[in-house]
């Protein structure tokens, strides 16, 4: 099977969350700081009970993060540029903290007044730790750590430029491979290697070669002439999962769905942009799924003897199934469901249909209820899938329907889920036809590029609500 998984790193989320967690804490060293020397800031009773007064100071910072959390790649940043945020955030942070407290407390005079101190406290220790961060960043990415990897296409003086700018702007933590054109980039630097010509990359995408591996591919094409290779590279882009970009100054040539993402002092265009993928919706679609999966999975305690005596009694094996399906990245994980079907062979190949003679009669009624899916939260706490996603695939599947349906592999942006956007709406159970996969890949790409937090709940009120009125394809 072709190797789906593109090169990445976790150290960015692993980054944004340890400066997420600092943010947090600076928000309670500048709470206990005013506790501290209270008599002279503010009046006593307005932080009496200090471990209420830390808890609310959380709660603000959470929801002022959630506005202006730290952006480690893409933007240039600049000193200005941090100040402002830390501006805005503290303003944020502080107008937070004014309601929560009075809410809380109901003394609206010495709030202010506490206000004010921590306001003045959280600037400076914020903005000192802003500037820290960055120099450790610069050094992690300067050491060739926490770096995604960029190749270029074509010899438009825009690659230049963007290459420069990379390289000035270390902090950004870009490692660029080279460009692949049909002529020479004339003034380019020595460490800006030729890797190939464009028409023999484009070539080997259209041979189903792998020319490359990278994090991002940024084309510069100058004519309209260039649109068949365009796409080309595009579709063998959402294919290898990898970040397409299109240099602007060509962009009025060619008829392609992008967006607009700034960089540096261009404005680029990307084949997909994931609003599921922002750091504030990760951690909120995150700590989401682990309290519902760990109360849900509290709840699978009890149902696990009598699943497993359904089993048992109807068809003799494991209580389990389990099987590897293709995740987030185009990364492999083992999903766990209740067996529905007797042992047989075929699990790995043949998708279940309406009256697979695989089934016993429990399993059946599983599958129809959803109840099978359940282990699935298991998944979830592990941190393979999402309550809500695309549902995952088998691996034969993968390899598959990504050569027949040029999209298929960017529904993989995202983690999978229990349940998902193509699944209550009309697509669920066994696709006959080519169009059936293609319309379920349509509406994974549209649920990440639109995703929010009300979407996810919407989706599971009605997969709930399929549960107690079972969908005619559900088999």
């Amino acid at each position: 099977m072709a190797n789906f998984h593109r090169v990445h790193s976790n150290s960015s989320t692993i980054i944004l969350i340890a400066i997420t967690l600092m943010d947090i804490v600076l928000a309670n060293i500048t709470y206990w700081c005013i506790f501290d020397i209270e008599k002279i800031l503010v009046p006593q009773e307005i932080i009496t009970d200090s471990v209420s007064g830390a808890l609310y100071v959380t709660m603000a910072a959470i929801i002022s993060l959630s506005f202006y959390s730290t952006i480690i790649h893409v933007r240039r940043i600049n000193i200005t540029s941090v100040i402002l945020r830390v501006t805005r955030l503290t303003l944020v942070q502080t107008l937070a903290i004014v309601v929560i407290f009075h809410l809380a407390l109901h003394k609206p005079d010495h709030i202010v007044s506490f206000a004010i101190s921590y306001a003045i406290i959280y600037f400076a220790i914020t903005l000192l730790a802003r500037m820290l961060e960055r120099i450790l960043l610069n050094k992690i990415r300067r050491s060739g750590h926490n770096l995604r990897s960029v190749v270029f296409v074509g010899s438009d003086p825009a690659n230049l430029d963007i290459y420069l700018q990379m390289k000035e702007l270390s902090s950004i933590g870009y490692d660029v491979k080279g460009y692949y054109s049909n002529n020479e980039i004339k003034t380019a630097p020595e460490r800006f290697k030729k890797l190939g010509t464009r028409s023999e990359l484009v070539k080997a995408m259209r041979e189903g070669c792998t020319p490359f591996t990278s994090d991002i591919l940024m084309c510069s094409l100058s004519t309209t002439d260039d649109r068949d290779d365009v796409n080309t590279i595009i579709h063998y882009c959402d294919k290898h999962i990898i970040q397409f970009y299109l240099v602007p100054r060509i962009y009025s040539n060619l008829s392609l769905h992008l967006s607009p993402v700034a960089f540096g002092d261009y404005t680029l265009f990307t084949n997909h942009t994931n609003n599921i993928n922002r750091l504030d919706n990760r951690i909120v679609k995150r700590t989401f799924d682990l309290v519902f999966s760990s109360i849900a999975c509290i709840f699978l305690l009890p149902i696990i003897p009598v699943v497993w005596a359904f089993i048992r009694i109807q068809s003799p094996g494991p209580l389990f199934f389990k099987q590897e399906r293709t995740g987030m990245d185009g990364k492999t994980f083992l999903l766990y469901k209740f067996r529905s079907m007797h042992v047989n062979k075929d699990a790995d190949r043949i998708q279940a249909t309406k009256d697979d003679p695989r089934k016993f009669a429990f399993g059946d009624f599983m599958r129809k209820t959803n109840i099978d899916e359940l282990p699935q939260f298991i998944n979830v706490l592990k941190g393979d899938m999402s309550i809500v996603g695309p549902r995952p695939h088998m691996l034969l599947h993968t390899e598959m329907y990504s050569a027949v349906i040029s999209q298929y592999m960017v529904r993989h942006f995202s983690k999978p889920g229990i349940t998902g956007w193509a699944q209550v709406t009309g697509y669920r159970g066994e696709t006959k036809e080519l169009w059936q996969m293609e319309e379920r890949v349509k509406r994974d790409i549209w649920y990440n590029e639109n995703w929010s937090f009300k979407l996810d709940l919407e989706i599971i009120f009605r997969t709930a609500w399929s549960v107690i009125h079972p969908d005619k394809h559900a088999y």
